[in-house]
């Protein structure tokens, strides 16, 4: 019958679907930009985030040892004796000591205060890597005279010139050079603890170090370079770490480094994920509407001969075609993105980043896009399996119809392993791409169900005496062929991840900047000696400044738990307790009531030891008590620099830690360590900055020991860092609002070829122009409302789970804020959907027809 016919040329010339692909694609190429846009964000963000990631743990591994500046460093709170120094010193050539601790310095040019990080050097450190200072040769010259190096930002905030003093202690140092880079620390890190460098030997001159001060000591080493060190080294560590020191080498910072980048990268990477879902989810509502569009072509092609595998290869040519070009735009994206990243970046970075680019990310990026793109276009394409040649002469009769069968579920199957595998790709952990993945698609799930449950919510609840305008926006949700759960489900994936985001920035703000206000404390003193006790309180009050709290502060070490030492509990494979129970030095307070940030949450709490031969019952705080695994009774021995005192725990405090109040693990009662050793802490309110300024001088000139945190500086600080942080997450944020904001206008776009037929009836019934796009626009305002309120309930949600779970502070949704998001994505929608609506309402029907046929 077709011997002699063009349809035998069809079917056995290959090229001709490549040819029929290409000229399809002619008319509905406006309609695939959209679609290409979606691939081309979730990729770039894919590609530029997993190349930054890349590069920068490549960075991580090329610069542990400038992060170090040694081959081990040994870091205690006290100075390391000679018989451990030993363990080190016999494979190392060289040796430096450092000793650093928070203090008061003065600048006498400007009379300006402030509490900085004062470290005292001695030897060649740093072996790799430098301390970077303007002019270069001042980190080497200030080691031999009474010379400083300051922080380069300081001099700038109080306006301190080279030749300038600056006085540490008792004694003054002339400045030598501006600190511009420390090894392994960022910019972040010297805004909120400024560094200055002293000569150690000039430290016991300050005065600063005195009984119970908080003062920590690091011995640097540089070993041999042609001696294996391994074995006796892991051997010198051991007995080190028993002896309450913290050994640190090459690998271990740069297994912290990467650590605490990874956490950052993985953020960012779920970020990248979440835009390439809402890509997916474009491609898969773009495709659907736009394969509806071809049904009748298929079947004029069926009629013809053609079989509907062939016809479904036309269409998934277009579907890669487009894949491919989206997916190549979006690695140019990501490229650029990855170059910019590290500017971004830098204030977190304790090191310089050279971008680079990474080839095997953007083929990633390439083969991702192609197979996204067509696994979630066959989502669509197997429904032409259907469409018979009946449907050429019945129009309008027949429509695209996706069965439940099992190709539609291998399909599934398909698009789930290759989410994961993305995710397994990005975290490099199979269970954590499990669980951030099962995340994601519950969302997305549940999105989905609450615009199902919400159409069908709005359609139960219509009143039956609304107006014709409304009633009929409102119908054309529920009509043949709408898009109106897509629609819902994506404008609510991108209305959640913003308010969310929104949500979390806030809160983690408002959490830091609150203790600051009102009538709270923002001026902290410690280091207080005991002599100095009533000197300071006396000054406190000549200010006309509250004392609300003074506190002793004694330190001590944690020898035994329920009779058990460090070493046999670490034999008893029974006993699970971390080493830093024992390592750690503790400073613990006395006192016979509870302040505001505790309550009692289990057992009770005795405040006053009566008698001295009395057992002594402590309370600890609750999580460091399920950290250890213990209960009420228990015994702890403590060696309180040289005495041992044995305590039973006799309560549990659950402490709010985020006050402004001194908290500690342990509270021990009064009748105990009044004798012991200590310094003090003094808390007080500064409500005026001249007044604060002029008590900073004062106690820094009369008592140069003592240390003033000042909490309104501190503040200040912290939310810089969090706007930094918050502008690195909204700028990666952009591209999944992006991909959805374009998925919306995607799916929105396609949806008007659905409504033309409707608006062309209404037209020719006699509905005015003004009707029309009343009409529309009540459509849209319920889209959009349906919409922001499903993804503002999913981001109220999964904001609580967050401060519950992660960030431990419950999440109060502001009422403002909500109704804030919801017009503002509801008006938008609107606004697009009037917009792309505009050539319906101002052409004639029969125009619109003939276009359209």
């Amino acid at each position: 019958m077709y011997k002699n016919s063009p349809l035998k040329k069809i079917r056995y010339d290959r090229s001709w679907p490549w040819k029929m692909a290409w000229r399809d694609s002619r008319k509905s190429r406006g309609k695939l930009l959209l679609f290409i846009a979606s691939i081309s964000l979730g990729i770039a963000a894919l590609v530029g985030i997993t190349s930054f990631r890349e590069n920068l743990m490549d960075e991580i591994d090329g610069q542990a040892k400038n992060l170090l500046g040694a081959d081990v460093s040994v870091r205690g709170k006290a100075e390391l004796p000679d018989s451990l120094f030993f363990q080190m010193s016999r494979l190392s050539k060289d040796e430096s000591n450092e000793v650093y601790f928070a203090s008061m310095v003065r600048f006498p040019s400007t009379d300006g205060t402030r509490l900085v990080q004062i470290r005292a050097l001695e030897g060649n450190y740093p072996y790799y890597g430098d301390i970077e200072t303007k002019p270069p040769r001042a980190a080497q010259d200030f080691r031999i005279a009474q010379k400083a190096l300051v922080d380069e930002k300081l001099m700038l905030q109080f306006g301190v010139q080279l030749g300038d003093s600056v006085k540490v202690g008792n004694i003054s140092f002339k400045i030598v050079g501006k600190i511009q880079k420390i090894p392994g620390q960022s910019d972040v890190g010297s805004s909120v603890a400024p560094v200055v460098y002293i000569p150690l030997k000039y430290l016991d001159e300050t005065g600063l170090i005195q009984k119970g001060s908080i003062i920590n000591y690091i011995t640097y080493f540089q070993f041999h370079p042609d001696i294996d060190t391994t074995n006796v080294f892991e051997e010198s560590r051991d007995i080190l770490e028993q002896a309450g020191y913290d050994v640190d080498n090459v690998e271990d910072r740069k297994a912290q480094t990467g650590r605490a980048f990874r956490d950052l990268s993985s953020f960012l990477e779920l970020i990248a994920f979440a835009a390439l879902l809402l890509g997916c989810l474009g491609v898969s509502s773009s495709i659907y509407v736009y394969i509806k569009s071809k049904v009748q072509i298929v079947a004029v092609l069926r009629c013809m001969g053609m079989q509907a595998k062939e016809a479904i290869n036309i269409y998934l040519i277009q579907v890669g075609f487009f894949g491919l070009i989206g997916a190549s735009i979006g690695c140019l994206l990501g490229v650029v993105i990855h170059l910019y990243l590290p500017e971004i970046a830098k204030s977190f970075i304790p090191f310089d980043i050279q971008p680079t680019i990474y080839w095997p990310c953007i083929i990633a990026g390439l083969v991702i896009g192609v197979v996204t793109s067509i696994l979630f276009g066959l989502l669509s394409l197997i429904g032409l399996r259907k469409v018979s040649p009946l449907s050429a002469i019945r129009f309008g009769y027949e429509s695209l119809k996706l069965k439940l069968d099992r190709p539609f579920f291998t399909i599934i199957g398909s698009i789930l392993i290759f989410m994961y595998l993305i995710m397994f790709w990005q975290l490099k952990d199979a269970l954590d791409a499990l669980i951030n993945i099962s995340i994601l698609l519950t969302a997305l799930a549940l999105l989905y169900a609450l615009a199902h449950g919400l159409n069908a919510l709005l359609k139960k609840l219509l009143p039956k005496q609304v107006g014709f305008v409304w009633r009929q926006g409102i119908s054309n949700l529920y009509r043949p062929n709408n898009q109106t759960v897509i629609l819902v489900t994506t404008l609510g994936l991108s209305t959640a991840f913003l308010a969310m985001l929104y949500f979390m920035q806030g809160l983690l703000v408002d959490r830091v900047s609150i203790s600051g206000k009102n009538e709270r404390p923002n001026t902290i003193l410690f280091d207080i000696q005991t002599d100095q006790k009533e000197a300071i309180r006396t000054l406190t009050e000549e200010y006309d400044l509250p004392v609300l709290q003074e506190v002793p502060v004694v330190t001590m070490r944690l020898l035994e738990i329920n009779n058990q030492t460090r070493d046999q509990a670490d034999a008893d494979s029974t006993v699970d307790l971390p080493k830093w129970a024992f390592n750690r030095e503790y400073r613990v307070t006395y006192r016979d009531t509870l302040i505001s940030s505790e309550t009692i949450s289990q057992g009770t709490w005795q405040g006053k030891l009566k008698n001295p031969n009395d057992s002594i019952f402590v309370s600890i705080s609750d999580g460091y008590a399920e950290n250890l695994g213990l209960n009420i009774g228990d015994q702890l021995l403590f060696n309180v620099q040289g005495a041992l005192i044995k305590t039973y725990i006799g309560s549990f405090r659950e402490v709010d830690w985020r006050r402004v109040q001194t908290n500690f693990l342990v509270l021990f009662p009064t009748g105990v360590l009044e004798q012991a050793p200590q310094f003090h802490v003094l808390i007080t309110r500064i409500n005026q900055n001249d007044v604060s300024a002029r008590y900073q001088q004062a106690i820094v000139r009369q008592h140069p020991s003592v240390s003033i945190i000042d909490l309104e500086l501190i503040l200040k600080t912290l939310e810089d860092l969090l706007s930094k942080v918050a502008f690195v997450i909204q700028f990666m944020a952009l591209f999944s609002i992006g991909t959805g904001f374009i998925v919306m206008i995607s799916a929105i776009v396609l949806s008007k070829f659905q409504r033309m037929r409707e608006n062309i009836l209404l037209r020719t019934m006699g509905a005015s122009k003004a009707q029309l796009w009343k009409i529309i626009a009540a459509e849209y305002f319920f889209l959009g409302g349906l919409g922001a309120l499903a993804g503002l309930f999913l981001a109220v949600v999964f904001t609580s789970l967050l401060g519950y779970f992660i960030f431990e502070f419950t999440y109060v949704p502001d009422f403002l804020e909500i109704m804030g998001f919801f017009f503002g994505i509801t008006v938008l929608t609107v606004c697009i959907g009037l917009l792309n609506s505009r050539t319906i309402v101002r052409q004639s029907p029969l125009t619109v027809l003939r276009n359209e046929n």
